[in-house]
């Protein structure tokens, strides 16, 4: 039997060194490096990875914390402190690493699709805004797209100091909601933006959270079918992904290359044919398609769990305030499932952080042609189902052909407001009216609503958006008018209504508000 050179096992040994090394080295997560931002007036969790049975102590001010390393990773508990900084963590094992900068005040979680993903850079006010974004005291950090088919506790990502530099490519809505915060209350604020673009809330929801709901077996299903093939799915993917790559080249030299002729002739063609006013002639297609690539073992960002295991999990226990949402539009046509699966989705991030009912305060759809009235209806009809809880509606501040309206300092405005009333216990109004109740009479339909504030108003001109049926549940074009807190809606047409809506279309052309400013919510009282 021939040994093993030398050198060979010399670089191996060196590498086994090595790697213990690695696993000696006392990590804190990546959540607690400078500049981070520690919640106040809550026991504050730290935790991250080490050698198996070290002792790991946490010092902070006059704290000091120790725990042993169980299975790689550890975790202390440091008592609650008030509000100020900077202070210097440091987090000592076999090594020592040392924190600085860090603040304490209040942190919040900014997460959902691509409207809370949109950077300040591109907002509407980013020139006058951006010399104004000079807050040392708000402190932003972004998580890293991630998608897992198992929770993690790997993050990527870093605590940066806001200001006109940094704040250009953080998330608008997020930087709007606190600056509005920090200046009210006069303490730092933390961001913690993960949000990930075009992706449905079953992807930002864990499996526990899908379970007690026969709507959503789907999804539950499909990620233990997923879990159970994981270790089959890992094993096969590199083998496939080679066979892929390879299948790819083929193609692309074989039939890929005489399709792209083809095209090239038919674009040619097709200049020439309107030219001549000829018909067009048909696209060529491949004679055969290319190779798809496999499946990514973590699953894709629109697969059930994926994004909660893989970036919010890795937040799981930080203490935070509260969370800010702006999703939904990927949900648009299954709004009927969504009435379920948001609320569930709420319920879920709560029992995982163990911080009881936090704020978790939400934008409604804007208005745009490719998002259906049912979505903004599930939404409004998530309040109920879910105590704690506010909704931005923001009618006023859409898009009809752009899904990213850049309008969003009056989105992070309104969370601001919702969050100074629930989160900070100001007696201010949060919202605008909300659809309450019905009464048919005379004729008529008198509406009423919550959130009326200082009173109703119609914003330039009468108010419009109103529509009413009678039995037959045609609905038409009404009459409203403001009577005290109340809308009475007529139309010369439905002597007997039975039902009324308001802004009950995909771009809703409504103006009714209270006098604090805020829009009403579309809505439809003959909900099925």
């Amino acid at each position: 039997m021939t040994s093993m050179p030398t050198r060979i096992i010399v670089a191996a040994s060196l590498a086994a060194l090595s790697s213990g090394f690695l696993l000696a080295e006392v990590k804190p997560n990546h959540l607690f490096t400078d500049g981070a931002v520690l919640q106040r007036d809550q026991p504050i969790p730290v935790w991250g990875t080490a050698r198996d049975g070290e002792k790991v102590t946490v010092e902070l001010g006059d704290q000091k914390v120790s725990t042993t390393a169980e299975n790689g990773t550890w975790r202390v508990s440091l008592k609650p402190l008030a509000a100020g900084g900077p202070f210097t963590m440091k987090v000592s094992g076999d090594n020592s690493v040392t924190i600085n900068n860090l603040l304490v005040g209040e942190v919040w979680v900014c997460s959902g699709q691509s409207n809370m993903g949109v950077a300040f850079a591109k907002t509407a006010t980013v020139k006058e805004e951006t010399p104004k974004a000079m807050f040392p005291k708000i402190r932003m950090f972004t998580v890293k797209p991630k998608t897992s088919a198992m929770p993690t506790s790997e993050l990527g990502g870093s605590w940066v100091e806001c200001s006109p530099e940094t704040v250009r490519g953080f998330s608008a809505v997020g930087y709007f909601f606190a600056k509005d915060v920090h200046q009210k209350l006069g303490i730092p604020v933390g961001m913690i933006h993960s949000s990930w673009g075009g992706t449905p809330a079953q992807a930002w929801t864990s499996i526990e959270g899908f379970e007690n709901h026969p709507e959503l077996k789907e999804y539950s299903e499909k990620t233990k079918k997923s879990v159970e093939m994981y270790p089959a799915t890992v094993a096969d993917y590199q083998a496939k992904l080679e066979a892929y790559h390879a299948g790819k080249k083929t193609w692309d030299e074989t039939i890929g290359k005489t399709w792209q002729v083809a095209i090239k002739a038919w674009q040619e063609a097709t200049v020439k044919a309107k030219q001549e006013g000829q018909p067009l002639p048909p696209k060529p297609a491949p004679s055969s398609p290319p190779p798809k690539p496999p499946e990514d073992p973590e699953g894709s960002s629109s697969s059930p769990t994926t994004l909660y295991n893989g970036m919010i999990a890795p937040l799981i226990p930080y203490a935070i305030k509260g969370v800010i949402w702006y999703q939904g539009e990927s949900n648009a046509k299954q709004a009927r499932q969504y009435r379920t699966l948001f609320p569930a989705m709420i319920a879920d991030w709560r029992a995982k952080w163990k911080l009881g009912d936090f704020p978790f305060l939400f934008v409604q759809i804007a208005p745009h042609g490719g998002q259906s009235p049912e979505i903004r209806e599930a939404q409004f009809l998530t309040l109920a189902k879910s105590k704690n809880t506010a909704m931005a509606v923001i009618t006023d501040a859409g898009n009809a052909s752009n899904i990213h309206p850049d309008q969003k300092e009056p989105v992070g405005a309104r969370l601001a407001l919702a969050a100074r009333a629930l989160a900070y216990g100001e007696k201010i109004e949060y919202s605008g009216p909300l659809y309450q109740s019905m009464k048919a009479q005379g004729g008529k339909i008198e509406v009423s609503f919550t959130h009326t504030g200082g009173g109703l108003v119609a914003k330039d001109g009468d108010l419009k958006g109103f529509t009413i049926a009678g039995a037959d549940g045609k609905f038409v074009p009404a009459k409203a008018e403001i009577k005290g807190a109340t809308v009475v809606v007529s139309a010369e047409a439905v002597t007997d209504p039975k039902a009324v809506r308001y802004g009950w279309a995909n771009v809703p052309d409504v103006n009714l508000y209270n006098k604090e400013g805020i829009p009403a919510s579309p809505f439809r009282s003959d909900v099925d």
